[in-house]
């Protein structure tokens, strides 16, 4: 080393530091790097990005080439330093302490913690083209870093740890991935969003919660005179309609009204002709979840179903268009009456809701908590928590909404205003 100039010696140091660095930042690149990314760029022709995937599909070699290089470059950079110290200060005892104070501080800066910033602020661009080095260095050492490994992973074996799991592939459960959907939200536009969002819940929740209770579905009751069915078919604004006898616990089946229309001979009609166009009823046991639901509907070839309890009674009507607004949001149609009211806040802070409203619609849309898991409507809610029959003026408050029950009717709650949560 006496041979050599000092400004030789202190630019061979530069360099070794800053070999270090890159391998100190391709351990960082490599591990950041988004998978699902550099996947879509591998699927698109990036050379760069199948050299990444392939080099993370052998963990154990990458890290041991990485750290191979890094530890004999900084081994190589402390040497060198005691040379450099030596040359300047000769035979002094603080000469290796200067040396080993000197290099400790020039590795955390451009060996380590530069690097390793950079290239965590930079990962998925910096790891297809880190890999271009990577590749064939790691062909090129595949015999020590084999050999290394030996130890490796007898070593992990005495730990009863298993080196195997560093191949496996992340698995994200259905909450991780609509997680990582909502903090997307720079990346996906908001509507599409909120659509994955809705994917994600279809399995959490029940046909009870977005089906159509027993009290508002549209029913034609042949019991009624022939001339009130024919003026409530003429002005009927649903496409199907629930035919019975008095009421839904004598449900006779489906009438598709536009069929109806059509296979009329020259408008004559009556009640024979109406029940030959009759849809066998669909059953849906309560219970069941929405997504398995809109398979069915897929599988039995189904538009409508009624939601069934364990007795066989009739709680509600399921439409496929339901399940499709739980996905897409509610959309209006130009069919005036039918789309169902938003709830908003008024100017004091309160709203008028009717009973017979989902719990998950006002939740969704005035931010209130209510809980999901016992009755599915407001009036439900009020009627578990008093186990009676509410009087109107009657004030209360569940899951930190106060309210106020402003009108009953029979067994149940009309409406209710709804005063919003201070917290």
């Amino acid at each position: 080393m006496a041979d050599f100039p000092l400004s030789a010696l202190l630019a061979a140091l530069l360099l070794l530091l800053l070999l270090s660095g890159i391998f100190s930042g391709s351990e960082t690149a490599m591990m950041a790097a988004n998978r699902y990314r550099l996947r879509h760029l591998a699927q698109t022709g990036n050379h760069g990005a199948k050299l990444a995937l392939a080099l993370l599909g052998k963990t154990d070699r990458l890290l041991g080439l990485i750290l191979l290089g890094n530890t004999l470059l900084n081994a190589a950079a402390a040497t060198l330093t005691g040379y450099i110290a030596l040359a300047l200060f000769g035979q002094s005892r603080w000469a290796l302490e200067i040396g080993t104070l000197c290099i400790t501080f020039a590795l955390l800066v451009l060996s380590e913690i530069s690097p390793k910033v950079v290239c965590a602020a930079h990962a998925d661009r910096l790891a297809p083209i880190i890999s271009y080095l990577l590749a064939p260095l790691l062909r090129l050492t595949h015999p020590v870093i084999w050999f290394v490994n030996l130890f490796v992973t007898g070593l992990l074996r005495l730990l009863h740890l298993s080196p195997k799991g560093l191949h496996n592939e992340t698995k994200l459960s259905p909450e991780e991935l609509r997680t990582l959907v909502l903090e997307s939200a720079q990346f996906i536009p908001k509507q599409h969003q909120a659509i994955l969002s809705n994917l994600f819940e279809l399995n959490s929740i029940c046909v009870e919660d977005i089906m159509t209770p027993r009290g508002k579905i549209e029913i034609l009751d042949l019991e009624q005179p022939w001339d009130d069915a024919l003026a409530q078919l003429a002005t009927s604004h649903h496409s199907r309609l629930a035919v019975c006898r008095e009421s839904l616990d004598h449900l006779l089946g489906v009438l598709p009204v536009r069929r109806l229309i059509a296979e009329a001979p020259r408008g004559e009609m009556d009640e024979a002709i109406l029940r030959s166009q009759l849809q066998a009823p669909y059953y849906i046991p309560a219970g069941t979840a929405v997504f398995s639901q809109l398979s069915f509907f897929q599988e039995n070839r189904q538009r409508v179903g009624f939601v069934v309890d364990e007795y066989g009674d009739i709680l509600g009507l399921l439409t496929l268009e339901d399940i499709i607004e739980e996905i897409v949001g509610e959309f209006t149609t130009s069919l005036s009456g039918l789309g169902v009211s938003n709830l908003t806040w008024d100017e004091e802070g309160g709203t008028v809701v009717e009973g017979t409203r989902s719990l998950r619609d006002i939740n969704r849309m005035l931010g209130t908590r209510f809980p999901l898991d016992g009755p599915k409507t407001l009036n439900g809610l009020i009627l578990e928590y008093f186990q009676d029959i509410p009087e109107a003026g009657v004030g209360l408050k569940i899951a930190g909404t106060a309210m106020e029950i402003l009108q009953t009717q029979g067994r149940s709650v009309i409406t209710a205003r709804l005063f919003r949560p201070l917290d």
